[in-house]
């Protein structure tokens, strides 16, 4: 993990496990200020430590806004039940508002959707709530009670209900009430802030203090529901939202998907820029997925593939462009995260390329280890890192065969040699840098290997000690400032390749003499 390029947007991070499995989740309001706290501050709980003892990888989603993270991490704790986030998984989740479908409409705050009518919110925060249900109540008096009364009730006194019980406000009247409330709801209340500033300033003019700072508690209310919440979304059908960018030859895909107005997955993609290299992909994930109802995207489809995908639904399927508004905000988001995910490892790159001479960018690295017990069940590890973040379906791990006792240089030079020779074999795509965890003689056999097989690749080594970097041909070690992207990237390489190796060398072992590591 490279924490020096997480981003610092708000947001929610997904730590994972050695076996790629979310074991927390949690929000921020800055993404990298609360993900490395994780792993620099010594005082943590029990909980806390044992968690971070298992984390191995980790994955963000951006947000517009602090109260988006908080929305989405509730959902994605309940979707995955991570085993850290215990205190969370029985929430019943957040609050809302609600006028209810009634002849004489009542405001309500609902913890469940199960009574008929319009919802807003959801609120993650209840005083927030709170003072809002306060300001709508004073302002459009609503009424509240569950069955007419027969006459005005205390409500009606305290001017807090115009009380359509008994007829003093007509029906016309009434819903006209309802939809202002509405209005503000739906997040529209510009003018009601303005006049209830005015109101505030003139309660504090004539010393009315406590008045004044209850009208300042009801527009930060306001003020908060304005706020765009992209993540969760009144919906009863599913949508995906999809953006790309292209840099060079390379295309970069992301995909929302939102379920029944929450947003519930995200998935990327990058692959070649070909011609019609976009819709190729949609025809492509789309004859593997289920269509949604609807579909937004930053360029209109062509008709065939629109009708493709109504053929594959079996119903219609709306594709939206949206020039403005909600839908917009959700595309522009998915931008965000685009540039987050895939051009944050491209600077960890292009700083790689620089400081090691690469002639070309180094989209695809391949890392090597070795590790024994005592010159004992020795193992290998490959790991590719594919544009900047770990590739697992490409991992590879290798008994040694030829090799007795302790002796990495040659343990080395067969893992290569096999590796790089069944690509051969199968005529597939070379790396496009090695990395050798070790110093110049495991660098030395390596590159041996290679030239044995008639190749010619771009590759170095890196020593632990000193993280000095070996290059062939030169006896200097390069040295890179300890905070320079390329070789946190490394680091991350390296460190990955090592922990693939062990794990697979303590399977062994237990396998074939009992033993198990405390």
């Amino acid at each position: 993990m490279n924490l020096s390029l997480l981003p610092t947007d708000s947001g929610c991070y997904l730590f994972k496990d050695k076996h790629d499995r979310i074991i927390y989740v949690g929000k921020a309001k800055v993404l990298k200020k609360r993900v490395s706290s994780y792993f620099q501050k010594r005082n943590h709980d029990a909980k806390t430590r044992a968690l971070v003892e298992h984390i191995v990888d980790l994955d963000f989603i951006v947000t517009a806004n602090e109260l988006e993270a908080l929305l989405l991490e509730n959902h994605l704790i309940k979707k995955h039940q991570p085993k850290y986030n215990i205190a969370l998984k029985d929430s019943g989740g957040y609050s809302y508002l609600c006028l209810s479908d009634e002849l004489w409409p009542r405001l309500l705050v609902r913890q469940d959707r199960d009574l008929a009518g319009k919802y807003f919110g959801p609120f993650t925060s209840t005083r927030m709530r709170d003072h809002l249900y306060q300001a709508l109540q004073r302002i459009f008096k609503l009424r509240t009670c569950h069955v007419l009364p027969k006459r005005a009730c205390l409500r009606y006194h305290m001017d807090l209900c115009d009380a359509p019980c008994v007829e003093k406000i007509t029906a016309t009247d009434y819903q006209k009430q309802v939809n202002a409330a509405e209005e503000v709801l739906c997040g529209r209340s510009d003018a009601l802030i303005a006049d209830l500033e005015t109101e505030m300033k003139s309660h504090a003019v004539e010393m009315a203090f406590e008045k004044a700072l209850s009208l300042r508690h009801q527009i930060e209310a306001l003020r908060r529901l304005q706020e765009k919440q992209h993540v969760q979304r009144d919906k009863t059908y599913d949508e995906d939202v999809i953006h790309y960018k292209q840099e060079g030859m390379m295309l970069y895909i992301m995909l929302f998907h939102v379920k029944k107005g929450m947003l519930d997955e995200k998935k990327s993609f990058c692959f070649d820029a070909m011609d019609d290299a976009f819709e190729s992909f949609l025809a492509q994930y789309y004859q593997h997925h289920s269509v949604p109802k609807d579909i937004i995207l930053a360029q209109p489809l062509s008709k065939s593939l629109h009708a493709f995908l109504e053929m594959k639904r079996k119903a219609k399927v709306c594709i939206t462009v949206p020039q403005r508004g909600e839908k917009k905000h959700l595309l522009a988001l998915v931008q965000k995260n685009i540039e987050h995910h895939f051009f944050g490892s491209l600077k960890k790159l292009e700083d790689l390329q620089d400081k090691l001479g690469l002639a070309v960018l180094p989209c695809v690295i391949e890392c090597f280890d070795i590790s024994h017990f005592q010159g004992h069940a020795t193992v290998a590890s490959m790991v590719q890192f594919r544009d900047g973040r770990a590739d697992k379906k490409q991992y590879r791990r290798y008994k040694i065969r030829h090799v007795e006792g302790i002796d990495d240089f040659r343990s080395m030079a067969e893992v290569v040699s096999r590796r790089y020779g069944r690509l051969l074999d199968e005529k597939k795509a070379m790396p496009d840098l090695i990395v050798i965890d070790g110093g110049a003689g495991q660098l030395s056999f390596a590159q041996a290997s290679l030239l044995e097989l008639g190749l010619d690749l771009p590759i170095v080594s890196l020593a632990k000690r000193h993280e000095e970097i070996y290059m062939p041909e030169t006896e200097e070690t390069l040295r890179l400032h300890h905070q320079a992207p390329a070789l946190h990237l490394m680091q991350q390489i390296r460190d990955e390749a090592h922990r693939f190796a062990i794990q697979y060398h303590r399977q062994l072992r237990k396998r074939t003499t009992g033993f198990h590591d405390s």
